[in-house]
C-alpha cells in the first residue's frame, strides 16, 4: 500500500502441501520497482509450511516468466487451450 492506496496484490491457498499462487497485480504506475518480487517472497513466508509452489502464466506473457524463472520457478507443462492461448505452468520446491 501506498498510504492507503492498494498497489498490489497476490492470491493463493494450499491444497495437498501445494501452495497454488492465483493472480498477481501490480498498479501500472508502481510496476517495475520491486513490487511483484516483494508479494511473491511475503507470500512464500506465509505458506513455508508447503513443501511446492504452483502458478501458471499466459505463454505471451514474457514478464511474468522473467520474474517467475528470477524467483526459481520452473516450467513444468504448457496447456494448449486454441491456436493462441496457451497456458504455461512453473513450480518451485523449497
Amino acid at each position: 500500500m501506498v498510504g492507503s492506496r492498494i498497489i498490489g496484490s497476490v492470491r493463493a491457498y494450499e491444497e495437498n502441501n501445494t501452495c497454488k499462487v492465483g493472480k498477481l497485480i501490480v498498479h501500472p504506475d508502481y510496476e517495475n520497482k520491486g513490487i511483484a518480487t516483494r508479494l511473491m517472497s511475503e507470500l512464500e513466508a506465509r505458506f513455508q509450511h508447503c513443501k511446492r509452489y504452483e502458478l501458471y502464466t499466459g505463454f505471451k506473457s514474457e514478464r511474468n516468466l522473467y520474474l517467475y524463472d528470477k524467483l526459481g520457478y520452473r516450467k513444468f507443462k504448457t496447456i494448449e487451450v486454441h491456436d493462441h492461448l496457451s497456458f504455461v505452468y512453473l513450480e518451485k520446491y523449497r
